[in-house]
């Protein structure tokens, strides 16, 4: 059996040779023919008679792999996959590597709020300007306690920001497509709830996969229903925020700020006005790059490789349909 995998961005250890996955795919697997390739034209020509692909495979590619029985993503959004309709029309299941994605994310919301509450970004510029200005903070920092979040669709990630939330008595709200109950939310409603969420949050951080539904969910009248004073935090796609209405939300005085982790398009525009707004912390699409979460991308696919040649189910199936 052939199977083609993509180099992953900066899936390389310190002191680490590039080749490591693929040569540790190669000797567990060594039965079966391993090929890396990152050249469309070199995955063309390799994913023909293939029948695994790792990977973000453009159409093309896909097109071209008559063979291909499973694709698996290596990050968490498919967004890229699903584009392709033939890919989402066919029965090639598609997987992700979700779960390690999940607590670095959760802790990079934190590293948000508390930087807010605590006006770290601040006394950071006073740092470097070798400033001391004590009592400039005299009732400028928030307690995180008692303080409300909104959590905007209550997956994984979502759910391990309603878990670390509850350990700073916060009380959380949430809103997803599926309402359930959660011991780390007082409610969790269905997005029809979404105004009277927004209504009463400090916090809205936003962990929503990025789809035809969720597209543009929160634009100017969504932050206007915000809390005043109230944060925004974007940790797992752009898109779903208006960007522009965020930056002018905040410029006008009625959000206090925002901490973005994701935004569309990637990097931002030179114009777009997020980079240069007060109290805006841009971190760039990087809050879940930590040393587990790349060991554990290839744990997912290495477990699902050996589940795929003994016939069992796979680990995080997504569905194409849904976008996630």
């Amino acid at each position: 059996m052939k199977i083609v995998i993509e180099p992953v961005p900066s899936g390389v250890a310190p002191g680490e040779s590039p080749d490591a996955f693929l040569k540790d795919l190669q000797k567990e697997f060594k039965e079966h023919d391993i090929v890396e390739v990152s050249e469309t034209a070199d995955q063309i020509r390799e994913v023909a008679d293939a029948e695994v692909y790792f990977g973000w495979p453009e159409r093309e590619v896909f097109l071209a792999g008559e063979h291909l029985k499973w694709i698996h993503c290596p990050g968490t959004g498919i967004d890229r996959l699903i584009e392709i309709p033939e890919l989402v029309q066919s029965d090639i299941p598609v997987t992700n590597a979700r779960e390690p994605h999940v607590n670095p994310m959760a802790d990079h919301v934190f590293g948000f709020m508390i930087a807010f509450a605590h006006k770290l970004h601040w006394m950071w510029d006073d740092q470097r300007e070798k400033k001391w200005r004590m009592y400039d903070y005299a009732w400028k920092q928030v307690d995180l306690v008692g303080s409300t979040m909104g959590i905007l669709a209550f997956g994984n990630i979502g759910k391990a920001v309603a878990k670390r939330a509850a350990g700073f008595d916060i009380d959380v709200y949430a809103v997803d497509k599926y309402p359930q109950d959660s011991p780390y939310a007082k409610e969790v409603w269905g997005l029809d709830k979404l105004d009277d969420m927004l209504a009463i949050s400090d916090w809205l951080v936003v962990t929503a996969p990025i789809t035809d539904e969720t597209r543009g969910m929160i634009g100017p009248k969504e932050l206007a229903k915000l809390k005043k004073d109230a944060f925004v935090v974007i940790i797992s796609r752009g898109g779903i925020v208006d960007e522009y209405a965020l930056a002018e939300a905040i410029k006008s005085g009625h959000l206090s700020g925002a901490g973005v982790d994701a935004l569309e398009p990637e990097p931002p525009v030179p114009d777009n006005p997020l980079w240069t707004t007060e109290n805006v912390l841009i971190s760039p699409h990087a809050s879940a790059f930590t040393r587990d979460l790349y060991l554990g991308r290839r744990e997912v696919f290495r477990e699902n490789l050996r589940r795929y040649l003994r016939g069992e189910d796979f680990l995080y199936v997504c569905d194409k349909k849904l976008g996630y």
